[in-house]
C-alpha cells in the first residue's frame, strides 16, 4: 500500500526552496567559471558530496554489497549522471546559464516518454501528449528563433545542444533507476552510486580536457561550498525524502519553477540577454512540464466538481 500523501504547506514550501536552489546552481557555476571551470567545479562537488553521503550511510549502518546485485545498475546510473554533468560543464562554456537551465530541465518530458514505452502504468494520456508537443515546440522556438547562425550565435547553439543532451542524460538516469533494482533501495545508496562513479569519470574528463585550473578566490570557494553542501548533498537528499513521503506526480508539477528561477537569476545576476523567442520557448517548455508531470493533479482537480443543490 502506498502511504505517500498529497502535498501540504510544508512540502510546497520545501519544493519552492529546492527549485530556487536548482535554478541558481547553473548561474553560480557560470559566475565562478573565470576562477575554476564549470567541469572542475562539478567534479569536485560530486567528490565532496560522495564522501558526505558515504558518512551518512555508515552512520545509518547501510552497506554496499556486491551480492545484492545493485552494483551493475549503480555503475550505469553513475555513468549517465557523469555524462549529464560533463555536458553541463562543457555547455556552460558556450551558452548562458539561463539557456542551460531551461534545456536541462526538459528532462521530465524525456522521462515521461521513456517510461511510456517501458511501463504500462506510465502510459501517457492525451493531455500529456499535448504537453509533450508544447515542450518540443518550445525547444524548437528557443533553438531556432534567433535568426541565422553565425559567430557567437553558432557557439551558443552548440552550447544549447549540449544542454539538451544533458537533459536527455538526466532523463535516462531517472528511467534507469525506475527500471532497475535501485528503485527498491534506500535513496542514499542510489545517490552514492551516482556521486562516487561520476566523481571518478568527471575528474578523468577534467584532466583529459585540460580544465584543472583553479584560482583560489572567495568566489571559487563559495561556489564549491554551495555546489557541494547545498546542491549535491542537502538538496538531493531532501528531494529523495520528499519522494518517500509525498506523491511524485504532485511534486513533479513544481519542476517548471526551476527554469523560471534559472532565467531570472541569469538575467539579474549575470546580465544575460533575454531574447523574446527564447522567453516564448521557455514558457512553452514550462507549460509542457506542468501538463506532463502534473497530469495526476490536474485530473483530480477537473474530476472533483462541487455537488449541485436544488
Amino acid at each position: 500500500m502506498d502511504h505517500r500523501k498529497a502535498l501540504d504547506g510544508q512540502a510546497m514550501a520545501i519544493m519552492g526552496v529546492l527549485c530556487l536552489i536548482w535554478g541558481l546552481q547553473q548561474v553560480v557555476l557560470k559566475a565562478a567559471a573565470a576562477d575554476i571551470t564549470p567541469l572542475m567545479q562539478i567534479a569536485l562537488r560530486t567528490g565532496v558530496a560522495a564522501v558526505l553521503v558515504g558518512l551518512l550511510m555508515a552512520r545509518r549502518g547501510e552497506r554496499l554489497r556486491l551480492s545484492d546485485g545493485t552494483w551493475r545498475p549503480g555503475l550505469l546510473v553513475g555513468f549517465l549522471f557523469a555524462l549529464e554533468f560533463l555536458l553541463v560543464g562543457e555547455g556552460l562554456r558556450f551558452t548562458t546559464a539561463a539557456h542551460m537551465v531551461v534545456f536541462l530541465y526538459t528532462a521530465p518530458i524525456f522521462v515521461a516518454l521513456g517510461l511510456h514505452w517501458k511501463l504500462p502504468a506510465e502510459r501517457l494520456a492525451a493531455l500529456q501528449w499535448f504537453g509533450v508537443a508544447l515542450a518540443f515546440g518550445g525547444i524548437v522556438i528557443a533553438f531556432f528563433g534567433r535568426g541565422q547562425p553565425g559567430g557567437d550565435l553558432a557557439t551558443m547553439l552548440w552550447g544549447d545542444f549540449l544542454a539538451l543532451g544533458a537533459g536527455i542524460a538526466w532523463a535516462a538516469t531517472t528511467v534507469a533507476v525506475r527500471l532497475s533494482s535501485l528503485a527498491r533501495e534506500p535513496a542514499t545508496k542510489t545517490l552514492f552510486y551516482q556521486l562516487a562513479v561520476s566523481f571518478v569519470l568527471l575528474m578523468l574528463a577534467t584532466i583529459a580536457l585540460g580544465q584543472t585550473g583553479f584560482k583560489s578566490t572567495p568566489l571559487a570557494w563559495g561556489s564549491l561550498l554551495f555546489q557541494s553542501l547545498v546542491v549535491s548533498f542537502a538538496s538531493y537528499l531532501t528531494w529523495f525524502w520528499l519522494l518517500r513521503h509525498y506523491l511524485a506526480s504532485r511534486l513533479g508539477i513544481f519542476s517548471f519553477l526551476t527554469p523560471l528561477f534559472g532565467v531570472a537569476f541569469g538575467v539579474w545576476l549575470l546580465d544575460e540577454p533575454l531574447e523574446p523567442n527564447f522567453l516564448v520557448g521557455t514558457l512553452l517548455v514550462c507549460a509542457g512540464i506542468v501538463l506532463v508531470s502534473g497530469y495526476g493533479w490536474i485530473k483530480t482537480l477537473t474530476s472533483s466538481s462541487p455537488t449541485r443543490t436544488t
